[in-house]
Formats: C-alpha cells, structure tokens, sequence
C-alpha cells in the first residue's frame, strides 16, 4: 500500500535551502534531494536514504532545519 505522506512546503523551502548552502554537508544534502523530489510525489524513500535521514535524527552536530528535513524524509518510507 503506497504511503500518503508527501512533504509539506515549508519542509520543501527548507530542503531547498540546505541544496543551496555551500556548507552543508553531503548527509543533508542527500536528505534534502530526497525531501524535495517527494514534495507532491507518492515517491517513498529509499533505504539508503532512510539509513542517512537516521543517522541526521542522531547527530549533536546536524541544524534543527537538517532534523525536520530527516523525520519528514522518515515518514515516507514505506515499511516492509
């Protein structure tokens, strides 16, 4: 059954945002891509994408915008 999460704008500004800040690491870029190429999709996210979305949850290091963009990319994984 597809998931009918989609990412809301204000996660789809962020996510464009991080995309178009030199600094930001390839993890919240990747996450960022991934967020943006759902918003309005039934896309789900990848595995890989999952694991890194994860690993952004954890960090001390990661930006509050980066956190948000992680759990909305998390929401949309579709479950197996």
């Amino acid at each position: 059954m597809p998931k009918s999460e989609k990412t809301s704008p204000s996660v789809a500004t962020k996510a464009s945002q991080v995309l178009r800040t030199p600094g930001a690491s390839a993890a919240a870029k990747s996450v960022a891509a991934s967020a943006l190429s759902q918003a309005g999709t039934s896309k789900t996210t990848s595995a890989k994408v999952a694991a890194t979305a994860a690993k952004t949850l954890d960090s001390s290091k990661a930006s509050v915008t980066a956190k948000t963009i992680a759990g909305s990319v998390l929401t949309q994984k579709t479950k197996k």
